[in-house]
């Protein structure tokens, strides 16, 4: 039987990607005030960023619960025996935990390989695509299972984010901590390593944030896997797409945009790179 891969919502995957390639998407909630929603169910995206800025709290997030994992792999265990399960930080979110949870209670009959990807975003995303794809060409689990271990230290990602108020309020700022206070009207980039939110380069304007992240995305090509992701400027996204293609056109690259869960810490403006070498 083919191996099956999950991940969660934060991988910020396609739909389309992830319907194609198989892969299962557990989703996690975003809460503003009494109501909740489950990320990419509910709340469009442009409804979501347009109700962020217009909140006077920032909304809340949770991981899902062990019993969705369970659901969720129980319905898997019937099409085979064997899964591999790729999450989000477990210093982000305690998603991988629930994940871990809701795998226990499976019995012997199916196996479940649950996975810390260290990432978040489509650099987990891309880390889930590998594995599917290594799954498609009849890869055992414990060749699965490696091959995304192996891949991890080759994931990179940058981003550069209009502000850090967002990850601040949220509880996600991370090693980025560092540069509060002090900037005013710089534009930060960051990355995420070691599980966590670091910061990489600061400028002085989002113009030219941005045009370090074509640098750096050059720097990191070709690669086995790329994606341009961003929050709400499209038009931003979709130039640096058309540039990956025409500058590289072998190179797979995929285009993204950051979900309800991401996007509450993302927030407005922000435009992101991953890519798995």
């Amino acid at each position: 039987m083919t191996v099956k891969v999950v991940t969660d919502s934060t991988s910020d995957l396609p739909k389309e990607l992830a319907q194609q390639l198989g892969i299962t998407v557990v989703p996690l909630n975003v809460h503003f005030g009494t109501d909740t929603f489950r990320d990419g169910e509910g709340i469009t995206a442009d409804q979501f960023y347009e109700r962020l800025l217009t909140s006077p709290a920032l909304p809340k997030t949770s991981a899902p619960s062990p019993g969705l994992f369970r659901e969720c792999y129980g319905r898997l265990s019937h099409e085979s025996n064997e899964i591999v399960s790729i999450h989000i930080s477990s210093k982000l979110s305690g998603t991988y935990e629930a994940a871990l949870t809701g795998g226990r209670d499976l019995g012997d009959h199916c196996r479940v390989e649950v996975i810390d990807s260290q990432t978040v975003t489509m650099g987990l995303g891309l880390l889930a695509v590998a594995a599917a794809k290594a799954a498609r060409q009849s890869a055992s689990l414990d060749e699965v299972v490696k091959l995304v271990r192996d891949s991890m230290p080759g994931v990179y990602m940058a981003s550069a984010v209009d502000s850090l108020e967002y990850l601040q309020k949220g509880g996600r700022i991370g090693r980025a901590q560092a540069w509060l206070g002090s900037l005013l009207s710089i534009k930060p980039i960051i990355s995420v390593s070691g599980g966590e939110v670091v910061p990489l380069e600061r400028v002085r304007t989002y113009s030219k944030a941005v045009v370090r992240v074509y640098e750096i995305l050059e720097a990191h090509l070709p690669a086995r896997e790329l994606s341009v992701m961003y929050s709400t400027d499209a038009a931003e996204a979709d130039k640096l797409m058309t540039h990956v293609r025409q500058a590289f056109p072998q190179q797979p690259a995929y285009l993204a945009r950051f979900g309800p869960v991401l996007g509450t810490y993302m927030g407005p403006g922000c435009l992101a790179i991953a890519a798995l070498s």
